[in-house]
């Protein structure tokens, strides 16, 4: 059984490797694709708090018992 990789959180040069699978090929050297465009970090499209993205709503709904849309 091979390891899984470690999905890298803020690579230093996201623009030189396609992010599509994990092979993590370099952006001038897929293997996977078709050869047109590379799967871009999602640092690159969404900003460096990319991994933070809806935590702080999911925190909340755990700190309350009940949902607020729903009745008790």
């Amino acid at each position: 059984m091979a390891a899984v990789k470690k999905f890298p959180k803020a690579p230093a040069h996201p623009e030189r490797v396609c992010w599509g699978c994990d092979l993590y090929c370099p952006a001038k050297d897929m293997r996977c694709g078709n050869g047109s465009d590379r799967t871009q970090h999602p640092a690159e499209l969404f900003g460096d708090d990319w991994d933070q993205w809806g935590l702080e709503s999911q925190e909340e709904e755990g700190a309350s018992a009940v949902h607020p849309n729903l009745k008790p």
